[in-house]
């Protein structure tokens, strides 16, 4: 026997009947089934499902039943079942629509652009409110830490220098050291059409030192070693490795998020300081290559272009930018719900804000240096 949901009308009234193996077996059948049987009733108002027909159902296809029913319903038909007729199928149904925790299937189409924009707006309120109860957290953490240290896990802190810093040099650098080519090639163009090429070091080094240095630097960690804390976090929620960590007394935030973000933020200061180095040395070679500027002349000019307020206006930056990589990672991590497909979806969640983070301070900052006049 075919499995087929038939359908019979009669003006505004209309039939549905189940036939055949609705279970695992079958769940492609029975999956295109209900997916066709909306477009026949069209212009309907009564719906009545029969089962009688049905030769065996089990909870896969009780689940596309329910869901069948509750995409009628969501489109404004009056969907009944013939509970007389077969009780069994009737209430195992019952149960998946009562205990559902999905939206209920929308014809295709029906969110236009506007109905998700307000969606997601909608949601922003109770996100932000997520974000400052984390951070809230995480700053109540601290002078529990400092009461008693042994509740943070202090001996994963030199792994995490390593594998935050130590392995993530070479790419941070490389960034920076095409940005100074960059940097230096658009100076020479632009700078040289005024015969100013001698300002090209000034700009390399308040450009980058200042501003692009801290915030390459941190957009390349956000990637890279963000999307690791959130990923090894996420999976240790899902295999309840935090639910153990708080059966045997344990504080999660102090056991595993103080140690990430303490280990970013001793990093990052040094891989922004480094990546500057780099930057230089791409403008220097962006710049001599292009121009008869000697190197002795570049290397003297960068020297006195290197002042603290420019050296410091970056590195004040890092740490508040490796607290808000730390912060949006793990707060990701700690928030999964769900199986491996929910890792993924919150790994990639962390990278994408936690990069917004880093911008947004990186601009209030930018804006707060402007005020004072620094």
């Amino acid at each position: 026997m075919d499995t087929a949901i038939s359908t019979e009308r009669h003006g505004a009234h209309a039939s549905l009947a189940a036939v055949g193996f609705f279970d695992l077996a079958h769940a492609a059948a029975v999956l295109r089934a209900v997916e066709d049987a909306p477009s026949q009733l069209r212009g309907c108002e009564h719906v009545d499902v029969d089962l009688t027909q049905l030769v065996r159902i089990d909870g896969t296809g009780a689940v596309m039943l329910a869901r069948l029913l509750d995409r009628l319903d969501h489109d404004g038909l009056q969907a009944r079942l013939a509970e007389d007729r077969n009780p069994e199928a009737v209430r195992l149904i019952a149960l998946y629509r009562s205990r559902r925790t999905d939206v209920p299937l929308r014809s295709a189409g029906a969110a236009g652009v506007l109905t998700r924009l307000g969606a997601a707006i909608a949601t922003l309120p109770g996100t932000a409110r997520g974000a400052l109860d984390f951070t809230g957290r995480c700053a109540a953490a601290v002078p529990k830490t400092i009461a008693s240290p042994p509740s943070v896990n202090w001996g994963s802190l030199p792994m995490l220098i390593q594998s935050i810093g130590a392995d993530a040099w070479l790419v941070t650098s490389a960034a920076n050291l095409l940005v100074g080519l960059i940097i230096g090639f658009i100076g020479v163009s632009q700078l040289g059409r005024f015969g100013a090429t001698s300002y090209v070091p000034e700009l390399v080094v308040v450009t980058h030192f200042r501003e692009l240095g801290a915030l390459i630097t941190a957009i390349i960690v956000a990637g890279r070693s963000g999307a690791g804390l959130a990923s090894e976090i996420a999976t240790m929620k899902v295999s309840e490795e935090i639910d153990a960590l708080r059966s045997i007394g344990f504080d999660p935030v102090r056991w595993l998020v103080v140690p990430r973000c303490l280990a970013l933020v001793i990093v990052l200061p040094i891989l922004t300081w480094i990546g500057d180095v780099f930057a230089l040395g791409g403008a220097l070679i962006a710049t001599t290559t292009m121009t008869d500027m000697p190197i002795r002349m570049y290397l003297t000019a960068t020297a006195g272009a290197i002042t603290g307020t420019n050296f410091l206006a970056g590195l004040i930056k890092s740490p508040f930018l490796a607290l808000a990589i730390g912060i949006v990672a793990c707060g990701q991590g700690l928030a999964t719900q769900g199986g491996a497909a929910a890792v993924g979806d919150r790994t990639t969640t962390a990278v994408v804000l936690s990069i917004f983070s880093v911008i947004a301070i990186n601009a209030v900052f930018t804006l707060l240096f402007v005020v004072i006049g620094v």
